[in-house]
């Protein structure tokens, strides 16, 4: 059990969390947060106690959780003069495979390596999606994409995660904004921490432009584009940032025997960083214990990942409530249009021209279906396959399409719907 004490909050990092492949970050990021933004301390001390007080009020009665939907929005920022997703302009796949990681992780679905069959493993009954609609309220793939000449960029600066949120940002209110870049010094994730967002006293705001998760290109997604080999090629990356995003902390409470505020995660010395998925142990106040290497929020490759425990699923929640910001992304996510129970089309806008043909496909989880276009004759002049896919809007590549009515046909697993289509 980790003694709850404020007091060691101000040794730990207020702002953000980040991850480094080679050396922990987060004692850059503290000193940086406590010269620059001394304010997110006071924010972060405040936040915490009001966490306390929540969480003990909790744990005699937990019931059973609804599940919590958030959308998500990815600004893919890339460097490649052309439109074709190559080098830094990551494709949709690659997006839609990192998606399904995180939802397999924080729903610990079986027959996936988000499974674990630990005692004190959870199921967080949170999950997330691809935002339907843009702030405009305009249907959206959830995903978009920014030309910058900068090469790369340092996460643990202000002004280079300015930049990014200037070229592509939605309002972090009603979405968690995760950008992908090429990121410098060797740096490959970092999450915004919550913050009790009104604090006596202090009249300045927690800057929510530059709130959200900022991943290296490299390191996103799972086995597919620029992301197929190294010990961080499972899409574990964003898992771990999303739950500093959720107001997690690392097991060791970076700093040695340090405290993360969850009962049921062991304590430890420190990170695992190594390159393997071999038992470390930690002695701290006098007990020598297994160092849970397998959670989620450690340093271990993605390989060894598979933990969230049921303190860290409370914990998460409860940001989820307590944080006003992160509350109103839950709350906005409510008015998306969710995983449909049986498959739908929409087609937008129709009439329209043939070499803008959009069509919103809603599944009930991923799947593979098939997109169909016939002539009035019946004849098939256009077909296209998509695989593994959730809930999402397909652009169809029907320039050479002549104008004239036609029938399209999306067909899943076990369904088909058929829509009429007029192009001009």
């Amino acid at each position: 059990m980790k003694k709850y004490c404020i007091i060691i909050i101000l040794l730990l990092n207020f702002s953000s969390i980040a991850q480094k492949t080679n050396i922990c970050a987060n004692a850059a990021c503290d000193s940086i947060s406590k010269i620059s933004h001394p304010e997110l301390s006071l924010r972060k001390i405040k936040y915490e106690q009001v966490l306390e007080i929540y969480m003990k009020g909790q744990q005699n009665f937990r019931i059973a959780a609804e599940i919590i939907r958030i959308p998500v929005v990815v600004h893919v920022i890339h460097n490649q003069v052309s439109n074709a997703f190559l080098g830094t302009n990551i494709s949709d796949e690659q997006v839609f495979s990192q998606i399904k990681v995180i939802n397999e992780d924080y729903r610990r679905k079986i027959g996936t390596m988000g499974f674990n069959s630990n005692a004190i493993g959870a199921d967080t009954e949170i999950e997330f999606f691809l935002a339907n609609i843009d702030p405009d309220g305009k249907p959206s793939s959830g995903i978009t994409r920014s030309f910058s000449s900068k090469t790369s960029f340092n996460i643990i600066n202000d002004n280079d995660r300015l930049i990014m949120s200037n070229l592509s940002y939605w309002d972090s209110n009603k979405y968690l904004n995760i950008w992908v870049a090429p990121l410098s010094s060797g740096y490959i994730g970092y999450g915004e921490f919550p913050y009790a967002e009104t604090v006596e006293g202090l009249e300045t705001e927690a800057t929510e432009n530059l709130d959200g998760v900022y991943i290296d290109y490299t390191t996103f997604g799972k086995k597919t584009g620029t992301n197929t080999k190294g010990l961080y090629s499972f899409g574990r990356t964003t898992t771990h940032e999303i739950g500093h995003w959720l107001g997690l902390y690392h097991p060791w409470g970076d700093e040695r025997c340090g405290t993360d505020y969850v009962a049921d995660t062991p304590q430890s010395t420190g990170a695992n960083s190594s390159a393997f998925c071999k038992d470390v142990f930690s002695t701290c106040a006098g007990t020598r214990t297994r160092n849970l290497i397998e959670d989620y929020m450690d340093y271990s490759p993605d390989s060894c990942m598979n933990i969230f425990t049921q303190g860290q699923k409370d914990r998460m929640r409860a940001a989820l409530e307590l944080s006003k910001r992160r509350r109103r992304v839950v709350n906005f996510a409510k008015f998306q249009l969710p995983p449909s129970s049986t498959l739908q089309a929409v087609i937008f806008p129709n009439p329209t021209i043939s070499t803008n043909v959009q069509v919103q496909v809603l599944l009930p989880n991923f799947q593979d279906f098939e997109v169909k276009i016939s002539d009035i004759f019946g004849r098939e002049v256009y077909t296209e396959s998509f695989s593994d896919l959730p809930s999402t809007i397909v652009t169809l590549k029907t320039k050479d399409l002549p104008a004239g009515n036609y029938f399209l046909t999306v067909t899943s697993n076990i369904q088909k719907v058929q829509k009429r289509l007029a192009l001009f």
